[in-house]
């Protein structure tokens, strides 16, 4: 039926416009819930609605409760029993809307599960003097659109359209910008970059110097990296004093009280990259950093070199060399080394390996200058005093709707604006440190992800751990970075190319390119949160698990695709969720469809060599890396990480993290008894995802 009504007025006060497929499908969702299903008698209904708002509101705008009172009424007169049940969904919703302001103070404009409205509460949404949260998540997103937006003036574009285009892609959760630019963006601190690299010279003066950059960086949100191999080794002379050098890692302990002090951005918790190359002759101390607690603020890994890899492999010695003389100190086995990383990765995570030669062999600016670390995540890897923004897509947005396959056209367009506004972050973005600012501006760096990988598998009908999801892993990878290079080129035919593109080295020849590089997987912990995805490209990590949204106050949740499927077919029950939540797989749950089983498998289901397969796929068209984490059961051994790291390195990937579940004592979700549950961040590695209440 027609409609003469054009707008509504939502609870908020804000207008939008008119659209009756909404009551259909409401209606709809109803009938579902009473076991009826019927789509013709929800277009009845929904055609009634119509026709009554016609006669009701002729030239006026109805509110939300107004048109739902007259669904209600509709229904009743239609159908008692789909009634009831509608009512009985729109009170559920009241409750939660109104949990969601009581719990956290925050009105939810967009619908938001709970967990997504305390993580922006807690994190993203501006608050006054007296900390009261001032700010929805729509007007969160228009504030950070129309920041970003601003600087297309100058190049003479429309920055309302940006802002507009912008600001539908961050509602819609089709993409979002790292953390300080959802933080910062427009607000006195302007930081918006989430990666940093800051070097660590020989000496007292640049080791102190760094650590100043570090604090004012953590206090805009920013995460660092630092390579600690310059460093004279523990007992070496220091001349200046007649002296012994106190080594790298008395080092990296100041920079971690530093760390725990200062808060980033006054948000969240700081967080480092701490990196030593394979031959510094204090590597076994640092391998060993972070057995006895200590360093907790710290991701550490060792940069390891091919030749040390070889090594490893042919079961040689290989040499550690003094950095300040360049001098042998002496030979080691490799595989003794490589042997005490797998045992310390075993008992507690730590250390990862990156693959450091890997990482300057493909890195188009190594004329430049050497990469010696990465952000702390890893998948950001850096020269020294440069900084990187980064963004993902949500891929659970763009599945057509018949399940077949990525709509490659939409997909194209999210892309593209993306890259833009992602160059756009570049500058606006006030970093606090002068090099940094140079340095960044001279390369444009930018990073553009994925996220909601598992969940785009399951709607697509494909098993993460198959030959089918790898082909289409490396389809989806050199479509994204084709169409991202695409965009970044004409961007610099409108703007100009980063100004030492003169030096970069390319696979393929480009007259101008605006960013140095384009792609990055980070591990989007919490903007998977916000999204109700699964970060990065991890599997699911679990189906059900519990998770604490306040003190105290913990909730089961479930997949939303295995929710929605479990009522489709059948088969959903509290009791059958609450039986999930207690263990890591449903693979033997016979209660569950076997088809439903095998598409639903987690982290711990998949062999590792998948995990690493998968990270390989991606990494083959990613030109800067891909942040993975092997989650592996509790009772998996030193041998099964040895096989890991050295598969990782066979395939070609930058890097490797493996975490055993219950190797540390605090850890982002628990599966079983309900204990203490935190929710992630970006910086701690690969961060479950992907759920919601059910």
């Amino acid at each position: 039926m027609k409609s003469l009504i054009k707008k509504v007025q939502k609870r908020d006060g804000s207008l939008s416009d008119f659209d009756q497929s909404k009551i259909t499908n409401a209606v709809y969702k109803a009938t579902e819930a009473a076991g009826i299903s019927d789509l013709n008698f929800s277009q009845k209904v929904s055609d009634r609605v119509v026709f009554n708002l016609n006669s009701f509101f002729e030239n006026k705008i109805p509110t939300v409760e107004q048109i739902q009172d007259i669904v209600i009424s509709e229904l009743l007169k239609q159908n008692k029993k789909i009634a009831h049940v509608y009512i009985n969904y729109r009170q559920k919703r009241s409750e939660l809307r109104e949990k969601k302001n009581v719990l956290f103070g925050v009105y939810d404009d967009l619908k938001l599960d709970l967990n997504s409205i305390k993580v922006l509460a807690s994190r993203y949404l501006q608050r006054d003097m007296n900390g009261k949260v001032i700010e929805t998540p729509r007007q969160m997103f228009r504030r950070v659109a129309r920041y970003i937006a601003s600087i297309d003036s100058v190049y003479g574009q429309d920055k309302k359209k940006s802002e507009k285009v912008f600001y539908e892609m961050m509602c819609n959760l089709e993409f979002l910008p790292n953390s300080p630019t959802l933080m910062n963006a427009g607000t006195r601190l302007d930081q918006l970059s989430a990666c940093f690299v800051f070097p660590i010279e020989d000496s007292l003066e640049s080791i102190f110097d760094t650590l100043k950059y570090t604090a004012l960086t953590h206090q805009g949100g920013g995460g660092t990296g630092f390579s600690f191999s310059r460093l004279r080794p523990r007992g070496d002379i220091v001349r200046s004093t007649m002296s012994v050098a106190s080594g790298p890692v008395s080092f990296m302990r100041i920079y971690d009280a530093m760390t725990e002090t200062i808060k980033q951005g006054g948000k969240r918790r700081g967080a480092n990259m701490g990196i030593l190359r394979c031959d510094h002759p204090d590597i076994i101390e640092f391998i060993n950093s972070k057995r006895n607690g200590g360093l907790s603020n710290f991701n550490i890994s060792v940069a390891a070199t091919d030749s040390f890899m070889n090594a490893v492999n042919n079961d040689d010695e290989y040499k550690l060399i003094n950095p300040r003389s360049g001098a042998e100190v002496s030979t080691v086995s490799a595989r003794k080394v490589f042997n005490q990383i797998a045992e310390r990765a075993w008992e507690n995570g730590d250390p990862g390996i990156i693959f450091i030669d890997e990482i300057n062999k493909t890195h188009p600016l190594r004329k430049i200058g050497e990469i010696e670390s990465t952000n702390p995540c890893g998948e950001q890897p850096l020269l020294p005093y440069e900084s990187c923004n980064l963004g993902s897509i949500n891929l659970t947005k763009f599945i057509r709707p018949d399940g077949s396959d990525f709509d490659w056209d939409r997909l194209e367009d999210a892309i593209r604006n993306a890259v833009h506004f992602l160059d756009n972050v570049i500058d606006v973005n006030k970093i606090p440190i002068k090099q940094t600012e140079q340095v960044t501006r001279a390369n444009r760096k930018i990073g553009l992800g994925i996220m909601g990988w598992a969940e785009a598998l399951i709607m697509l009908n494909i098993r993460y751990d198959s030959r089918e999801a790898i082909i289409l892993a490396e389809r989806l990878m050199r479509f994204i970075k084709q169409e991202s290079y695409l965009s970044s080129f004409e961007l610099a035919s409108k703007r100009g190319s980063y100004p030492n593109f003169k030096f970069a080295i390319y696979p393929s020849k480009f007259k101008r390119l605006r960013n140095a590089t384009l792609n990055t997987i980070a591990p989007t912990g919490s903007l998977s949160i916000i999204a109700g995805v699964s970060s990065g490209i991890e599997p699911l990590f679990a189906i059900a698990y519990y998770r604490e949204v306040l003190e105290k106050v913990k909730l089961i949740e479930i997949n939303k695709l295995f929710h929605t499927i479990s009522i489709d077919r059948g088969f959903y029950s509290r009791a059958l969720i609450e039986s999930i939540s207690r263990g890591f797989s449903i693979q033997k749950m016979k209660e569950i469809p076997k088809d439903v089983r095998e598409l639903f498998v987690t982290s711990y289901d998949i062999d590792p060599i998948w995990h690493i397969r998968m990270q390989a796929a991606f990494q083959k068209y990613v030109d800067n890396a891909v942040s993975k984490t092997v989650n592996l059961p509790f009772d998996s051994t030193v041998e099964d990480i040895k096989e890991i790291y050295l598969k990782a390195y066979e395939l070609g990937t930058k890097g490797i993290t493996v975490y055993r579940y219950g190797s540390r004592p605090e850890q982002v979700v628990y599966i079983g008894k309900p204990g203490k549950v935190t929710l992630g961040s970006e910086f701690a590695g690969s961060c479950p995802g992907g759920t919601c209440m059910p």
